[in-house]
C-alpha cells in the first residue's frame, strides 16, 4: 500500500505540473493585457509600464512560470508584502492574495459538496437497489424512467424553475445564501437546502441508474448463485455478495464526482450566486486574472487527483479480488 500511495503521489506531482505549465502558457494566447484590468479607464502608456513591472508581466513567460511555481513552495516578495508558502500570488483585479481568497470561499463549496452528496448518494443508491432487486415490476420501471428523464436534465434549467417555484411564486423558502455553519447552523441548512435539492436531483438520477445495472450484474455472478444454491437467505445474498461487488463502479463515479465537486461546482454556485470556488474561478476568467485562475485550477486539479488516488486505495478493501501492484 506504501509504495502504491508514494507511486501515485509521484504521479500525482507530474500531472499537476502538466496542468499548470498548460493553463499558464495558455493565458498567454489570451488577446487581452491583464495589466489594464489594474489601470483602469483612465490609463495611461507610462502607468501602464509600471503595472506591468510591478506585476513582473514585463518579464519572460518561462521566468514567470519558474518565479509563480516555485513561490507555491518557497513564497515570494511582491509590492504588497512578503507572501509565504503557498505563495500563488495577489489578484490582477484587486490585489487580494489569492491563497487567502480560496480559503474563504472553500467552506461554501465544502458545505455546498457534503450536503448535496449526502443526499444523492442516500437517495440514488437506496432506489438503485429497490429497482434492482424488484427488476421487471411497475416500480423498476417507474425509477428507470424517472432517472432516465432527470438525468438529461441540466443544473442551470432546473435552478431557475425551482428558484420561480419555490422562492418567488409560493414564497416557500428564502433566496439561497451562505451563512457560516459556526455562526448559524439553521440558517446555514435553510440558505443551501434549494441547491442541494438541485444538485441531488441530476447527480441521483445517474447513480439511480448506475446502482441498478451494477446490482443486477452482480446478482448474475457466479459467487452469487452458489451462495443462493447453499441455501443462503436472500437477504443475506443481496447485501453480503452482490452490494459488496457492485460498489467498485459506484465509488469510480463518486469518486470522480466528489473531487469535481470539491473543486468548484461552477454551474450551481452561479445559479444561486453562492461565494465559492466555482463563482471564483468564472470570475477569474473573465478578468483575465491569471493568479487567481492559477491557485483555483491547481486547487482544483489537488482535488480531483486526490479522490482518484483515494478510491483506487478503497477497491482493496471493498473487493478481495483487487490488489493494488
Amino acid at each position: 500500500m506504501l509504495r502504491f500511495l508514494i507511486r501515485r503521489s509521484l504521479g500525482a506531482v507530474v500531472i499537476l505540473l502538466i496542468i499548470s505549465a498548460v493553463t499558464f502558457f495558455l493565458f498567454y494566447a489570451v488577446p487581452r493585457d491583464p495589466a489594464m484590468l489594474a489601470c483602469g479607464k483612465n490609463c495611461t502608456p507610462d502607468a501602464l509600464e509600471v503595472i506591468h513591472r510591478n506585476l513582473g508581466l514585463d518579464k519572460p513567460v518561462p521566468q514567470q512560470y519558474w518565479e509563480f511555481m516555485s513561490g507555491i513552495v518557497t513564497g515570494r516578495d511582491f509590492a504588497q508584502g512578503p507572501c509565504p508558502a503557498p505563495c500563488f500570488g495577489y489578484s490582477f483585479a484587486n490585489s487580494d492574495p489569492v491563497w487567502g481568497t480560496i480559503v474563504d470561499r472553500f467552506p461554501t463549496t465544502v458545505s455546498l459538496t457534503v450536503g448535496g452528496a449526502v443526499v444523492f448518494l442516500a437517495i440514488g443508491l437506496g432506489a438503485g437497489m429497490i429497482a434492482a432487486h424488484k427488476k421487471g415490476t411497475l416500480l423498476d420501471k417507474a425509477f428507470s424512467t424517472g432517472s432516465l428523464v432527470l438525468s438529461s436534465m441540466q443544473i442551470y434549467f432546473i435552478g431557475p424553475l425551482v428558484l420561480a417555484l419555490v422562492v418567488y411564486n409560493l414564497e416557500l423558502l428564502d433566496q439561497p445564501q451562505y451563512v457560516p455553519l459556526t455562526e448559524d447552523p439553521a440558517g446555514w441548512f435553510m440558505g443551501l437546502l434549494i441547491p442541494w435539492c438541485v444538485v441531488q436531483i441530476i447527480f441521483t438520477a445517474n447513480y439511480t441508474r448506475l446502482a441498478r445495472s451494477s446490482m443486477i450484474e452482480q446478482l448474475q455472478e457466479d459467487h452469487v448463485r452458489t451462495a443462493r444454491a447453499k441455501g443462503m437467505s436472500g437477504r443475506t445474498v443481496f447485501f453480503r455478495y452482490a452490494w459488496r461487488g457492485s460498489l467498485i463502479p459506484i465509488v469510480t463515479i463518486f469518486g470522480v464526482d466528489l473531487g469535481s465537486l470539491f473543486g468548484g461546482a461552477m454551474i450551481t454556485e452561479w445559479t444561486f450566486s453562492l461565494p465559492g470556488l466555482g463563482t471564483l474561478a468564472v470570475d477569474s476568467v473573465q478578468n483575465t486574472d491569471l493568479p487567481m485562475v492559477m491557485g483555483v485550477m491547481l486547487f482544483a486539479a489537488t482535488f480531483i487527483i486526490l479522490f482518484n488516488i483515494i478510491v483506487d486505495a478503497v477497491y482493496a478493501f471493498i473487493d478481495p479480488r483487487v490488489r493494488l501492484s
